[in-house]
């Protein structure tokens, strides 16, 4: 079979990096393609990915759309050269090319409608299959729940294993208290009038973290000049491995805070998206591995912060709780692939048998 995966963000790397080795070892033809996204170029190499690149991007709602043209003429001949039977991935591109080409088009999403009507209008109505997790509900028909999440296809203990050697790049030892912050740029499509924390909450979570060891900041773009003596240095492939070992995790980024939640490392949200996004609630009202607040809530989010600092053996009590989320979830990357194998058979299995999935654990 020959499959097209379109990479369109860095997470979608760790997305589906497991699902491309497992079918290459398989036997499949696995075509990757990519936009001028450094980190995501940087990931792939490291990964040992083979990709076909397709140029630069753009921040801006009229140059992406402009932009998303050119990279779909370029994919078209992508399709026709490689016989692609089936596109899969989290890219607009897939589904677009579903509609103009012959191939299937299985879409991963696992944001709600209304956070991106964008993508649901411009690739759900097109796409042949919509793979989410189950506790999104959505109005297309095409869509197929699971019970997991997409950072568990990369960070379900099946494929991840910690390396305990980044602590000896930041020359921490493992117990030591350590806090990672994560501020977002806030440039996506769906990120339109969305709010973070503010520089003085900035400000007082970092005296909160540093006065109970030593904290460090991800972020996205250029930081602010006066955290950069606390800005995090390191590969982007060694982030996971850190956030597992972190004592806390606090910021305004919504993959950072559920990878961090799912490795049970405890973790504290604030943005405009809190309580309104299916997946970091399930994650927090079914496990509290996470928790959420918007930007005019931040007396609860320090309350809540103190509460969580004040724990009594807080790692091995979110440890516990990433057990049980664990015990509930399917192993993401297993049914992703067998979804992909058996398509479109797949799918009538999940429609007539949606407990199929868990022979996937």
């Amino acid at each position: 079979m020959n499959i097209l995966i379109d990479i369109a963000h860095p997470a979608h790397v760790h997305l589906i990096k497991n699902v491309y080795k497992v079918l290459c070892k398989k036997g499949h033809n696995v075509v990757v393609t990519v936009k001028d996204i450094p980190v995501a170029l940087r990931l792939l190499r490291y990964y040992e990915i083979p990709y076909i690149y397709l140029g630069g991007k753009s921040d801006s709602i009229i140059g992406k759309a402009l932009l998303q043209l050119k990279y779909n003429l370029k994919l078209w001949f992508i399709v026709r050269k490689y016989k692609i039977d089936i596109g899969f991935g989290s890219s607009l591109t897939i589904a677009q090319l579903s509609k103009y080409t012959r191939i299937k088009s299985i879409i991963l999403d696992d944001d709600d409608d209304e956070v991106e009507p964008l993508f649901v209008k411009f690739a759900h109505s097109i796409a042949d299959v919509i793979l989410s997790p189950d506790v999104i509900a959505r109005k297309s028909l095409a869509t197929i729940g699971y019970s997991g999440y997409h950072e568990l296809a990369y960070l379900h203990p099946n494929y991840f294993e910690p390396d305990s050697t980044v602590l000896d790049d930041l020359e921490i030892k493992q117990g030591d208290f350590f806090s990672i912050l994560r501020f977002n740029a806030f440039k996506a499509h769906h990120d339109v009038g969305v709010e973070g924390l503010s520089i003085e909450n900035k400000r007082k979570i970092i005296s909160v973290l540093e006065k109970k060891g030593r904290v460090f900041i991800t972020t996205e773009r250029e930081i602010d000049e006066e955290f950069r003596k606390y800005q995090l240095k390191m590969e982007p492939e060694k982030i996971h491995s850190l956030l597992y070992y972190a004592t806390i995790f606090v910021g305004d980024s919504q993959t950072m805070t559920s990878e961090s939640a799912l490795l049970g490392t405890p973790a504290v949200k604030c943005n405009t998206f809190a309580g309104k996004l299916s997946v970091p609630n399930d994650i927090e009202d079914s496990y509290q591995l996470c928790f959420s607040f918007l930007p005019d809530q931040t007396e609860l989010m320090f309350s809540k912060l103190t509460e969580i600092l004040n724990t009594v053996d807080l790692k091995e009590v979110f440890q516990q709780r990433r057990q049980q989320m664990l015990a509930d979830k399917i192993d993401v990357t297993a049914f992703f692939t067998w979804f992909i194998e058996n398509y479109p058979e797949s799918a009538k299995i999940m429609h007539s048998n949606p407990d199929y999935q868990y022979r996937f654990k």
